[in-house]
């Protein structure tokens, strides 16, 4: 997939890009079987609501692990993911910094407060902000359902301070601190990042976002591919956090083909338990 000169200058511009309907119904589909299997597995990389109502699914792109998913390696690996970060990062040789699906139960969701991902990926001893976020919607996304929503251009502010004090609140732990973010907000309108299940954005590390509490009577389930260049890997830092938010597998992957996805999805079904015929 070859981005547009056009397109280049909206993310230079903007911190942003969005393609409705990048992946079809039927790639669609077998992501959220998956999804379903996976949502069955109790692992330390799966996070739950003090409801106990799952909240996130990490490390879904690896060859190992309780989480691995051939589906959704498959997916951070075609073109239409890989291929494009490579020509926003400029950079043929990137790895995955994290992946995880993010689920928002019906009525149960809560919120993210405004942050940038840097924010907290630089306290990981990354080096600079030069790092993309795939959003894939996984279900449709409307805005009473707890959409992500984009601050675009927050990119040029650079990284602003947050919020270090855990004694806020895991949700608010690392937010933008309340007076640049005003000042932010008020220079510029965030946008609600809505459409039908297939459609992708990629954002910027240093993109102001936050979503809100699910009001709606449907699940929403969203991937995030982080991708970072080689040349950026974190540096070495004090108590560093696990794999599953911080990889500490580097290599380079590369191109798979557009059609991996249905292929995997095969190879995955197999994993999932069978109920005997009544």
């Amino acid at each position: 997939m070859q981005l547009t000169n056009t397109q280049r200058r909206d993310f230079d511009r903007d911190g942003l890009l969005i393609f409705p309907n990048l992946f079809t119904p039927d790639e669609i589909r077998a992501l959220r079987h998956e999804t379903d299997r996976l949502a069955m597995i109790e692992a330390d990389y799966i996070k739950r609501e003090r409801t106990g109502a799952l909240r996130t699914i990490f490390r879904v792109h690896e060859d190992d692990g309780p989480t691995r998913s051939t589906a959704f390696r498959a997916l951070s690996r075609t073109p239409r993911l890989l291929g494009t970060a490579m020509q926003l990062l400029r950079d043929e040789d990137l790895y995955i910094f994290h992946t995880k699906i993010n689920l928002k139960p019906a009525l149960e969701g809560t919120i993210w407060a405004w942050h940038q991902d840097y924010g907290s990926w630089r306290l990981d001893g990354v080096p600079t902000a030069n790092m993309l976020t795939y959003l894939v919607m996984l279900d449709d996304a409307e805005e009473i359902g707890g959409a992500l929503y984009l601050l675009p251009g927050s990119h040029k502010l650079g990284t602003l301070p947050h919020i270090e004090d855990a004694a806020v609140g895991a949700l608010n732990q690392y937010s933008v601190k309340r007076d640049v973010l005003l000042s932010a907000l008020g220079a510029r309108a965030p946008i609600a990042v809505c459409g039908a299940a297939g459609t992708v954005a990629v954002f910027h590390s240093n993109i102001i976002h936050g979503s809100g509490h699910n009001m709606s009577g449907r699940d929403r389930r969203q991937l995030y591919i982080v991708y970072n260049p080689v040349a950026n890997k974190p540096q070495s830092v004090p108590k560093p956090r696990g794999d599953h938010v911080c990889s500490i597998n580097h290599a380079p992957i590369r191109l798979g083909g557009d059609e991996g996805i249905l292929a995997a999805a095969a190879v995955d079904a197999q994993k999932r338990p069978h109920t005997a015929p009544a």
